[in-house]
């Protein structure tokens, strides 16, 4: 029994007990660091909160976002309107909570689609390697020699801009990086005697890649990941401020900064100042939260 709990991870003998112990013991080491890191909690509530602003903030807040009001255009802050109105009418207040909600699940959509995609096309390149490697990298390589927004300005031009179009046209830019940065890590990880094992013992090359190579590059990828979020929110900004945003009367907070701009020559701060506070915040949550993720997976970390 004592040889069993003392066998190497990864053993066919070794307990299910000692298992669980290394992952509660993992999960232990991560949540100790997370909570040692105060600019990681400050992360992880910036972003807790504007979730639920957004997603919660219109079940108690009421506002009307489809029609117009031109009687009430343009007014300041006020009892009846805490950020004011835009030129149309529309809550500013509400307008920012129904914005972020496009602007959340277009950046998280669009990670999510370019990590998974990205993490597959890195692995299964480093994996294999040879042709196939060089072939898949100059591929990644060609696009990423094309400026994004430039390659988003394109994409969006070409098709009407709908929640699901700007998801796609940004992770289609987006999984360029993760490919990289997983092909890099396998190049090392395929070399490992765990690896190797499943070779010699008649793995397929998927068994190696899904339940070997990905496990292992987990710290890389999840970093990445929310890093790509708070870019993926910058991007839909930056087109929704160049009018290829989601068309009215839907929102998000890149076509609000866009159309405060308009205003604020005039004074109308309320119709710039919330939208772009709203973006800085939620990216700099995700970074804080991402560099936090960094020190929790660096080895030394883990087995301190």
């Amino acid at each position: 029994m004592t040889d069993d709990i003392l066998s190497p991870p990864g053993e066919p003998n070794e307990p299910r007990v000692a298992q669980t112990g290394r992952a509660r013991s993992l999960f232990r080491t991560t949540v100790q660091t997370l909570l040692e890191n105060k600019l990681a909690v400050a992360g992880l509530g910036l972003i807790v909160f504007f979730l639920l602003f957004c997603f919660l903030g219109p079940v108690f807040y009421h506002t009307d976002q489809i029609a117009t009001n031109l009687a009430d255009a343009n007014q300041p802050p006020s009892a009846t309107h805490p950020l004011g109105t835009d030129d149309v009418g529309y809550d500013e207040l509400g307008r920012l909570m129904v914005g972020g909600q496009g602007s959340l699940e277009i950046g998280v959509a669009a990670a999510i689609i370019a990590t998974v995609f990205g993490t597959l096309w890195g692995a299964i390149a480093g994996y294999v390697g040879g042709f196939l490697d060089s072939a898949m990298m100059r591929v990644v390589d060609t696009l990423l020699a094309i400026p994004t927004l430039f390659l988003l300005l394109i994409l969006s031009s070409i098709f009407t801009a709908t929640v699901g179009l700007l998801i796609v046209v940004v992770s289609f830019a987006a999984w360029l990086t993760p490919a990289r940065l997983v092909r890099g890590e396998t190049l090392s990880l395929r070399t490992r005697e765990y690896v190797q094992a499943v070779k010699m013992m008649g793995g397929t090359n998927s068994r190696a890649v899904l339940r070997h190579i990905m496990p292992n590059a987990i710290g890389t990828i999840v970093v990445n990941a929310t890093f790509q979020v708070a870019d993926a929110i910058l991007l839909v900004a930056a087109l929704s401020y160049l009018g290829l945003g989601i068309a009215p009367p839907h929102a998000d907070w890149g076509n609000m900064l866009s159309n405060g701009t308009d205003f604020v020559q005039n004074g109308y701060w309320w119709m710039i100042l919330p939208p772009g506070v709203a973006i800085m915040l939620v990216v700099i949550g995700f970074n804080f939260l991402g560099d936090a993720l960094r020190d929790v997976f660096e080895v030394r970390l883990r087995r301190r």
